[in-house]
């Protein structure tokens, strides 16, 4: 229904966006139950004729540009559009819908001709460069200076001060940007469900656990199918490759995860060109040789030049531990009756037989201690005992899918402290892998009280089974249960902010810093003293014995190099095509056949398993071609090296006061970390927390190399 018919009828007063100031929810969480399809596309609109006039208003401003005036009115000029955003776009990661999907495609210009129209704002502009260039005189808070110069660099970078045609030029490249990379995307997701395998003899399936046929059996009988169905979400991919002796069927399910978009009916490798093209344009228009030169302005490491000595640093660590991996992998294989050359859909197989064989521990020794509901509240006590947090289940807040959980958090003092959503379970219109979001973030309101946050973690866990023969809980992997405390130190990030402006606020860092809280909060999964308080097994209760806790811990490094290097394979391909200084052209017309080869030569320096010919994750690297990580993919790696740096100095604390949990460190880590937000410059916080600069002997340590 058009927007002019709609407002005829009245649905504007029933659109809930349009009366979020009023929604009578715990804490104005998102009534989402009276949230529909048609609400969204007119919420859009008004939300951005409602910040363009806020913009306008500002611009009219007969007053002398101040702070106030301008730089807080602009931080509050778009308050609507970023509230139908948030609500859309997670929903569009966690529960889309064809519908969903073809609004995203037509929302995507829209909302980069909105954001370009602004940035481009000549008068807008004019004002905001007037409080920079006073800013000295202003006697402005460090925090208020930050978001100043935050937002002058933010005009500055996206062309406020390139010519008219240069911002046509850029007008026309961002919008182009949009649309690419949400067809990416959206390739990657289609590429992804649209992948199925029926297993019609049991017999295929050799090795895998009965959980796991359970669940496949499931799906297959959801798809009206008798037999068992293999698809390329993590809780079926994951155990196939690792336990399955059906090598083929192995193969065949490696070749389709890593081909998916790799030529066919979603094929993403014209995009990529295009993509990389594209932004080399932008980078061109403002001077730099490389798109990677532009993008690491505002990061931890600050140049490609350093983020290039970084990854060869590590790579000289790394590269020989991880030959000697493969090595010791093939002569095991051999040693058990495998002949020929370990191939990559061997390598998980044998590595989990390997490493069993080395400590006698397996997912499926593990996941018996690993119940979904223990784990949460074990998280949660981590959580507890570091800050004095509490979680209190509240069924009142309404949620967008009832598989979803939500909580009011409280600190010690019993202080309302965010609203935290969990969504555990993979599902069909929910995106593959894990990440952390704010449904809102923190900031103080205009009336000078603190708004809160809300904060959702999205997850693939392994479900429960109910069926005919089996009735269990959900019993996660190690993994899993790793990548439940890595995307809660997002959560936490998020959750303890206390900053003045939401665009400052919770994970608005940079991104080679925001992967620090996650990643920290790994660490504790090695510790006996975490695992006692939860770690018990589900049906007798007994907990997880010493003996288990120390394989755990011995293992914890076991190919560590391997995964390393495997790292730094994307991070390495993810520069090469951020640093082309010319357009990448394809000489002979085979469009798939350039992007392959290019990766693969870029990534060949480390190289340590055989390439399989006509495979390449490139074309659903979703993380670089449509996600926030172009030429940041390195993050993850700078990030481990400062969090074994920052929990080296919690082992330090437990060695000196007898707890990995010492409140003095983690008030420590929660002051000049999670609570700052994007304040003050990151690395200053880091050192403030730590007392100098990080090294990279802790991580060596950790990783066994050392």
């Amino acid at each position: 229904m058009a927007l002019a018919a709609c407002a005829l009828m009245g649905c504007a007063n029933k659109n809930p966006f349009m009366n979020y100031q009023s929604w009578d929810t715990p804490h104005g969480t998102f009534p989402f139950s009276e949230i529909k399809m048609e609400h969204y596309r007119p919420a859009f609109e008004e939300g951005i004729k409602q910040g363009l006039a806020n913009i306008d208003a500002i611009v009219a401003n007969p007053d002398a540009p101040t702070f106030e005036n301008t730089i807080e009115a602009y931080v509050h000029s778009d308050e609507l559009l970023n509230k139908v955003a948030s609500c859309f776009f997670n929903l569009a990661a966690a529960e889309t819908n064809d519908e969903m999907q073809a609004l995203e495609i037509e929302l995507s210009p829209m909302l980069s001709e909105y954001s370009t129209t602004i940035l481009l704002n000549e008068g807008l502009f004019q004002r905001i460069k007037a409080v920079y260039d006073g800013r000295d005189t202003l006697g402005l808070s460090a925090e208020q200076l930050r978001l100043l110069e935050d937002i002058y660099d933010g005009f500055a970078e996206n062309g406020a001060n390139l010519d008219e045609a240069g911002k046509d030029k850029l007008r026309e490249l961002n919008m182009r940007l949009s649309n690419l990379t949400t067809a990416y995307g959206q390739n990657v997701l289609n590429a992804t469900n649209a992948w199925t395998y029926l297993v019609e003899n049991e017999a295929e399936l050799d090795g895998l656990n009965p959980d796991t046929k359970s669940m496949l059996r499931d799906i297959a009988e959801q798809n009206g199918k008798q037999g068992w169905m293999l698809n390329l979400k993590p809780t079926t991919y994951i155990p196939v490759m690792e336990d399955c002796n059906n090598r083929a069927l192995r193969e065949t399910l490696y070749r389709a995860y890593n081909t998916r978009a790799l030529g066919g009916e979603f094929d993403n490798s014209a995009l990529i060109v295009q993509i990389a093209n594209a932004r080399l344009e932008v980078a061109q228009l403002f001077g730099k040789a490389t798109y990677a030169e532009k993008s690491l302005h505002h990061t931890c490491a600050e140049t490609q030049e350093t983020v290039l000595s970084f990854l060869n640093q590590l790579s000289d660590a790394y590269l020989a531990p991880a030959k000697n991996e493969v090595k010791e992998l093939q002569e095991y294989a051999n040693s058990i009756g495998f002949e020929g050359e370990i191939m990559p859909w061997d390598w998980s197989y044998y590595s989990k037989k390997l490493k069993d064989a080395k400590y006698s521990i397996s997912d499926d020794i593990l996941r018996p201690y690993f119940e979904l509901e223990a784990v949460k509240q074990g998280v949660f006590g981590l959580a507890e005992r570091l800050y004095g947090l509490h979680f209190v289940e509240n069924k009142d807040i309404p949620v967008y899918h009832p598989e979803v959980s939500a909580y009011e958090v409280f600190d010690a003092n019993n202080q309302f402290v965010a609203v935290y959503y969990s969504d555990f379970h993979p599902r069909d219109g929910k995106q593959g892998g894990a990440w952390m979001n704010d449904m809102k973030p923190q900031y103080i309101d205009l009336d000078g009280s603190d708004s809160r946050p809300h904060i959702v973690n999205v997850m693939n866990f392994t479900r429960p089974i109910h069926n005919d023969s089996v009735d269990k809980p959900a019993l996660l992997t190690y993994d899993e249960v790793e990548t439940f405390l890595h995307e809660f130190g997002h959560a936490l990030h998020g959750m303890l902010t206390k900053c003045h402006y939401a665009s400052l606020s919770g994970t608005n860092v940079p991104r080679d810093f925001v992967e620090l809280p996650s990643q920290f909060n790994e660490n504790f999964l090695g510790e006996k003293e975490f695992l006692d308080t939860f770690a018990k097994h589900y049906l007798t209760g007994e907990a997880m014995p010493q003996e288990l806790i120390d394989k755990i811990k011995a293992s914890n490094n076991y190919h560590a190099a391997y995964a390393c290097t495997r790292q730094l394979g994307f991070a390495i391909s993810d520069m090469a095509w951020h640093t082309l200084t010319a357009p990448f052209e394809v000489a002979d017309g085979d469009t798939l056949k350039a992007v392959e080869n290019f990766t693969n030569a870029s990534t060949a320096c480390v190289q340590v398993m055989p390439l399989v010919e006509g495979t390449n994750m490139i074309t659903a690297f979703t993380h670089i071609f449509s996600g926030g990580y172009a030429a940041g993919y390195y993050s993850y790696k700078w990030s481990e090296l400062l969090d074994a740096d920052a929990f080296a100095q919690f082992q330090l604390a437990q060695q000196e006061r007898g707890s990995i949990f010492d409140k003095e460190t983690a008030d420590r880590w929660r002051e000049n970390v999670l609570e700052r937000g994007n304040t003050e410059e990151p690395m200053v916080l880091y050192r403030r927390f730590r007392g100098g600069d990080p090294t990279i002997d802790a991580l060596l340590k950790r990783d066994g190399l050392k």
